[in-house]
């Protein structure tokens, strides 16, 4: 399957830079077994609930992962933490103006500094001088929330502002692990949230998939079936597990709020359609002709051209039908990617 199939043109002005209001915005409602494709706006999500949806969070929050910092001789360096790996090293995303190397030194705020240890591309290993529990702790204080880098670009910025500590937050954010907001469940307010819990009859369920790295990174393949795609931690507890499954054999709808949940359901459920529970990393990708297992509904937003993600809908939905629904969203003026608004797949 050819990647330029999942292309489309995007003015550049509908890229959102700032979020709306929590529980407003526009929300396209596309429906898959008539082709329908409404304009609603996100007040109106809990109507398309019933007593009988399951609506599944990810409660992942964003860890201020971004980091400033210096040469000894003075040259800017960025470091976007990834991942605590082996012997309190750790995996991060380097940018400078100059190749920085194994052995040099970086110099941060307040007396942290890191030594490169491996250096691959854009990426390196590192060790801190703070151990990683004083690492979570600088990087409160001192670091900056990892924006999507087209937000940067609009904005003509390079770093975060202080509002998106929140706004790139979901409300119902409970443990850091992740470099990137899982965005579908940054419409959500906590009215909405209790009005959910309200006509579900309490099924809301919450799951942990850390985004990671991949979030950022395009396709880069000619054909979708070549790309190799990133891996990202997910949790789905025993008990969580259990109720899902229960639910889902009872013929509960099953409602994924963004893709990273979709992620890890579909992760978990594996060929037979049962949710296992599950500690560990997944690297599953999504594109048509992937059948799905567990998930029956999504609400997601409008994601970026030849991206994994619009792949993932489009095997969902059909990809005539999502290419169609972006095309009256670019057509219908919607506001696009992490601060944009709303698609409702049912």
């Amino acid at each position: 399957m050819d990647t330029g199939e999942f292309n489309y043109t995007l003015p550049e002005e509908l890229i959102a830079d700032t979020p709306a209001d929590r529980g407003t915005g526009k929300m396209m409602v596309v429906k898959r077994a008539t082709g329908e494709i409404l304009h609603s706006s996100f007040d109106h999500f809990c109507d398309f609930l019933d007593s009988r949806t399951t609506v599944v969070f990810n409660s992942t929050k964003v860890i201020p992962a971004r980091i400033f910092g210096r040469r000894p001789s003075g040259g800017r360096v960025e470091f976007l933490l990834l991942k605590l790996s082996r012997d309190e090293l750790w995996s991060v995303m380097v940018k400078c103006s100059k190749h920085i190397g194994e052995g040099e030194k970086v110099l941060f705020e307040n007396g942290l500094t890191a030594e490169i240890i491996e250096r691959n591309e854009q990426f390196a290993t590192v060790r801190f001088s703070l151990g990683s529990d004083k690492i979570m702790e600088y990087l409160d204080k001192f670091g900056d929330i990892p924006l999507p880098p087209y937000i940067l670009k609009r904005r003509n910025e390079k770093s975060s502002r202080p509002e998106d500590r929140v706004s790139y937050q979901t409300v119902y954010a409970e443990t850091l692990g992740s470099v990137a907001a899982p965005t579908a469940g940054l419409h959500f307010d906590n009215k909405t949230i209790e009005k959910t819990k309200d006509i579900t009859q309490g099924h809301v369920e919450k799951i942990i998939l850390d985004v990671g790295l991949g979030t950022f990174l395009p396709v880069k393949a000619e054909r979708v079936e070549d790309h190799k795609m990133h891996s990202e931690h997910f949790i789905i507890t025993p008990d969580t597990a259990n109720r899902l499954n229960s639910g889902k054999a009872a013929g509960r709808r099953i409602l994924a709020i963004g893709t990273t949940t979709v992620r890890a359901l579909e992760s978990a459920a594996g060929e037979t359609g049962i949710i296992n529970p599950s500690d560990r990393d997944t690297s599953i990708f999504i594109y048509p002709g992937y059948r799905y297992r567990f998930t029956d509904a999504i609400l997601t937003n409008f994601h970026l051209p030849c991206s994994t993600l619009l792949m993932m809908i489009s095997a969902f939905a059909g990809k005539e039908l999502i290419m169609e629904a972006y095309r009256r969203a670019v057509e219908e003026r919607y506001r696009f990617y992490s601060y944009g608004d709303s698609m409702l797949i049912i």
